[in-house]
């Protein structure tokens, strides 16, 4: 069975030859350039506008990136073509450049058979629900704005892009400190687009680097999602170089995962918390994260006296929170951290970098501050479920857990003193999402055993 175009406010995603091809792509090039004329997203003084274009490694990308450059250049919208760069140099190069927005070719974490189409803003953030909304409606009433010959929207390349980035990176720690500490760095990039980045940046910080699948091919040598199953070979990696960290990137270099020394695979939510107990403990503010991420935030947090905002899971709701409310630090738990002093978007080099920070200052292994953080045992499970389904999902549960803390602004997260239980459609796929974390110890599988007795009797 063909799988559906997703199309939503994380953009567009599909499979190349099936549901995703150039014609698509420049058709919704189109609209998004329709969409930025129409407004006026942008600090520019001309009349013209333009957009910076990014793209992973994967072999589709160059198709994609011509397309969508078509689509926008029909339009009267410059496009300035960054090549193969991570997602949040996209993010931090258009700001830099003024540009009216962005585009990223990138189908993140998904196997190579995908690919998909990330739209920011000029602010660098996705677009919110309402502009994402306007964008597909432009889109699919293909109501675009074509110019004539002389006003066709120009196609040039910029040069070095991941030096503005690693300037903003460097900019938030101290290199030579921890160049001093010679640490001994296992880099996995998944022949994405995060190598040659990285490898300037942990290079910049005085690392021994061993870098494995570092070559953009996009042809990935193991499942790109940076998770446990998917990062034995950097386990082993770690272990037999005797290094102090592993790192693990995704494809387009937003999301960080970490191996510690003794070669153990600690998990994508302690990325934002290690990030965070390096930020606490030099500053006061607040923190925002989505609903799905880990309670170690709010531990870290709470211990130094300030408070965790919550959002809505998707990177561009997080970004808002953070920037509305000038967050000290926020991100995603699967590994997506974000620091505005580099930029609105999740990046996996400044994750690196203030790790780094931290086991430099503190003196500690990265396994030695693991334990500093009192443990929680995760999981995650998606099921299909249609919105009507979905829905009285979630009413029950809020009716069966009624003393507990609710939370609908994506879902129902339901707190107990002990963890909480979060069911939420996904925004990428066409499945409903549980997601559950409690105290290593505590009595918990009651709650779990309710909730799945609900969806058996919803869905059957």
């Amino acid at each position: 069975m063909t799988e559906e175009l997703i199309i939503s406010i994380s953009g567009m995603r599909g499979i190349i030859g099936e549901n995703l091809n150039a014609s698509i792509a420049a058709e919704y090039g189109c609209g998004f350039g329709s969409f930025l004329k129409s407004a006026g997203e942008s600090s520019q003084d001309s009349q013209r506008i333009s957009v910076a274009l990014g793209r992973d490694s994967r072999p589709s990308g160059q198709m994609m990136a011509s397309a969508i450059s078509a689509g926008l250049s029909s339009v009267g919208v410059d496009v300035i073509d960054l090549g193969i760069v991570t997602t949040p140099t996209v993010g931090i190069v258009l700001r830099h450049l003024g540009c009216a927005g962005g585009v990223v070719i990138t189908a993140s974490h998904n196997p190579i058979e995908f690919n998909g189409i990330k739209l920011l803003l000029a602010d660098g953030i996705a677009p919110s629900a309402a502009k994402a909304e306007q964008i597909k409606k432009i889109y699919f009433d293909k109501n675009f704005a074509p110019v004539g010959s002389v006003d066709c929207g120009t196609i040039t390349a910029y040069q070095n892009p991941d030096a503005v980035h690693l300037e903003k990176v460097l900019a938030c720690v101290d290199a030579e400190a921890i160049a001093k500490c010679k640490f001994k760095v296992v880099l996995d990039s998944v022949n994405g687009a995060g190598a040659r980045p990285a490898i300037s940046l942990l290079t910049a910080l005085g690392c021994e680097i061993i870098a494995i699948n570092p070559e953009p091919t996009g042809l990935f040598a193991h499942t790109p999602e940076p998770t446990a199953e998917n990062l034995t070979g950097l386990c082993q990696e770690v272990l037999s170089a005797s290094a102090d960290v592993g790192f693990a990137q995704d494809p387009d270099a937003d999301r960080l995962a970490i191996v510690d020394g003794d070669g153990k695979y600690i998990g994508e939510e302690y990325t934002l918390a290690l990030a965070a107990k390096y930020i606490f403990s030099h500053s006061k503010g607040t923190a925002a994260a989505n609903l799905s991420t880990s309670r170690m935030l709010d531990d870290i947090v709470s211990d130094a006296g300030c408070t965790v905002l919550r959002t809505a899971v998707g990177e561009a709701n997080v970004a808002e929170a953070m920037v509305k409310n000038n967050c000290v630090i926020g991100g995603e738990g699967n590994g997506g951290l974000i620091d505005l002093r580099v930029g609105p978007v999740r990046d996996s080099l400044i994750a690196m970098a203030i790790v780094l920070q931290l086991a430099c200052e503190t003196g500690k292994t990265i396994a030695q501050l693991v334990a500093d953080i009192e443990p929680y045992e995760m999981s995650k499970e998606k099921f299909a479920a249609g919105p009507a389904q979905a829905s009285e999902i979630i009413d029950l549960a809020k009716e069966a857990f009624s003393d507990a803390e609710v939370n609908t602004i994506d879902g129902c997260r339901i707190d107990f003193d002990s963890g909480w239980i979060h069911l939420r459609t996904s925004n990428t796929e066409p499945v409903m999402r549980l997601i559950s974390e409690f105290k290593k110890g505590s009595q918990w599988q009651s709650y779990i055993d309710t909730v799945k007795e609900i969806c058996k009797k919803v869905i059957g």
